[in-house]
């Protein structure tokens, strides 16, 4: 954990980048910001990092999950290379022709990896998909039956015959079927341990060796805010360009190998991208954690942190508002988390200002150097990283500034300045869909990613990027006044924490701005008077900080329940829909404006 003599952590060139940037005025009030350090050369494809790891680190802990007894059921790099070359062959085996992926529809797990990892070795993309598609209430399976239709897999894997044979067996596709355990239950299907113990042959390489840059690594669903989402094609230039991108910025992962323990799903860019090939492309350990950021299952990621020191540590706001209870009363405790980090990373959504401070207030007696908070930007369809904050920040906001590759174009649009990107990590385009390829891409190139941002200071270019919210879910309201929803979303969060965890703004076609509020679960336990009367003050708070109209909420309504990730209201990773949600409760938003008698849950200032 040392650095050079003379140098601190964050001044160390051999440990992170420079902070430098150089901005290109472009026609119509616009800018192009770019790194001045050219991207260096990268691998062919992510089997290349396998093979080297199991070459020059064999006996090196690769990956481990929590084992049913206790402890972890671990692999090396070479035993993580023989399973994958197994698995490999047998998809070989099978014959297949064209793209048709590889479909895994369960939680992330040894078994669920190899296979992602067998095949992108081989050339067969791989697709993941969100497993609560399977586990509706009411046994709903139409949207995941819509999904596996239009990806129309040659295989489709899940952990169980139990949870995922209805969802499977009544989509009516002729495809392979596998499962981890109870594959004798379910007719046709066959086990994964059979495809692990097929005996690897040259195939396996010769397919290896015709893998090119642009061959379709995987296949990824837009979150699909109109509930029709769309098939990302992901190819393995862009995934290994982007992990170059990462070293060449976060240059101490090329020192210290990293140990990750992460429960973000493999069905999202940010776990199954950015996290995982972090470990692949350089040789660290991945534990698998099969906690989650709600009510219960907390427990098992606590649990696990008491157990495992990662050395970076990637989650959603969320997660760490769930953690920072057991962090704030257990001293013992969050000297463990905190002992071995050199990075916490929040991204999938925005950091409040209240969770940032209560995170600093309970690193600061456990630690001798301050703990280095930060972010990164970017999407499915840029594999994900497009900017790092790769210097020390003083709060949440900052999203960095572009890595070596990327270009990022800001142009004026509905009042902000709207941020598109171009660069290696880019996806070539929607699958089978020719016309939302096109409409992705402006003419020079740049792929529209909808998010909006600005500089911190207009004058120095380095001082970072500020995201500004999406510029599709921004709104008027009827005296024409702009609502920034992002920028506001965090801040009523912040001035209701610690009983609100998300907030939904209202206000198109109306005159003022409301919010729907989801309470945290103590809250949700109150009593509805005592919530109201802090909501209350804290909404008071906020309009006397000023901002006229477009940042003051003048009515707030408090919902009884969560966010439905089922419905998709909130995905995996804790990231309120708000189109969707305002969609849903349609009902909720009209009672927001009928009056402050009208519904008991309503209150207005």
């Amino acid at each position: 954990m040392t650095t050079s003599a003379h140098l601190g952590f964050f001044e160390d060139p051999q440990m992170l980048a420079p902070r430098r940037v150089v901005r290109e005025e472009v026609e119509g009030g616009g800018f192009i910001l770019r790194s001045p350090e050219r991207l260096q050369p990268y691998e062919r494809c992510v089997g290349e990092w396998l093979e080297h790891w199991a070459r020059e680190t064999p006996q090196a802990l690769a990956v481990a999950e929590p084992a049913a007894a206790g402890g972890w059921t671990q692999l090396t790099w070479q035993a993580l290379r023989q399973r994958v070359g197994s698995v490999a062959q047998a998809l070989l085996n099978c014959k297949w022709s064209g793209d048709d992926p590889v479909v895994v529809l369960s939680d992330n797990s040894l078994d669920h990896m190899v296979l992602l990892l067998a095949g992108m070795h081989v050339g067969r993309p791989v697709c993941t998909v969100s497993s609560g598609y399977c586990r509706l209430a009411g046994g709903d399976f139409t949207r995941i039956h819509g999904i596996l239709k239009a990806l129309r897999p040659a295989l489709i894997y899940a952990h169980d015959a139990a949870t995922y044979g209805a969802a499977v067996k009544s989509s009516g596709l002729k495809a392979v079927v596998v499962f981890s355990h109870g594959a004798s239950t379910y007719k046709g299907a066959r086990s994964f341990d059979s495809l692990g113990a097929t005996a690897e042959t040259p195939q396996v390489m010769d397919a290896f060796a015709r893998v090119k840059p642009d061959t379709h690594a995987k296949y990824l669903l837009t979150s699909g805010s109109t509930g029709h989402p769309k098939v990302v094609i992901n190819t393995h230039r862009m995934l290994c360009a982007n992990q170059q991108m990462i070293a060449q910025t976060l240059r101490f992962l090329t020192r210290e190998k990293p140990v990750l323990l992460d429960w973000l799903p493999w069905s999202h860019t940010f776990g199954g991208n950015h996290n995982m090939n972090i470990v692949l492309k350089h040789g660290g350990t991945l534990y698998i954690d099969d906690g989650r950021p709600l009510p219960g299952a907390i427990d098992k990621t606590i649990a696990h942190l008491k157990d495992v020191q990662p050395t970076v540590y990637f989650n959603v706001p969320k997660g760490y508002d769930m953690l920072l209870p057991a962090l704030e009363k257990d001293a013992k405790f969050a000297k463990r988390f905190f002992e071995k980090l050199r990075m916490v990373f929040y991204a999938g959504a925005g950091m409040p200002q209240a969770t940032w401070q209560r995170l600093e207030a309970v690193a600061a007696p456990v630690r001798k150097e301050p703990v280095w908070f930060t972010t990164s930007w970017g999407s499915t369809e840029t594999s994900p990283a497009i900017t790092f904050a790769h210097w020390r920040l003083e709060g949440p906001g900052v999203i960095g500034l572009p890595m070596p590759g990327a270009e990022l174009k800001f142009l004026p649009n509905a009042g902000k300045l709207e941020m598109r990107v171009r660069g290696p990590n880019i996806f070539p385009g929607y699958r089978d869909n020719e016309q939302a390829t096109q409409d992705a891409f402006d003419d020079d190139g740049f792929y529209c990613i909808g998010d909006a941002g600005y500089l911190k200071d207009r004058e120095d270019p380095s001082s970072g990027v500020v995201f500004n919210g999406r510029v599709a879910e921004d709104f008027k309201l009827t005296t024409g006044t702009w609502v920034s929803v992002g920028t506001l979303r965090l801040k009523v969060v912040t001035a209701l924490a610690p009983l609100v965890q998300d907030v939904v703004i209202t206000g198109h076609d109306q005159s003022h701005i409301g919010v729907m509020l989801f309470l945290t679960e103590p809250a949700r336990a109150m009593p509805l008077a005592d919530v109201k009367a802090h909501v209350l003050k804290g909404l008071q708070a906020l309009r006397a900080e000023g901002g006229g109209s477009s940042q003051t909420p003048t009515r707030a309504l408090v919902l009884a329940d969560a966010p439905s990730m089922a419905a998709g209201e909130m995905t995996d990773k804790g990231y309120i829909n708000q189109r969707l949600t305002l969609q849903r409760r349609a009902a909720d938003v009209q009672a927001l404006y009928a009056g402050p008698d009208a519904d008991p849950r309503v209150l207005w200032i």
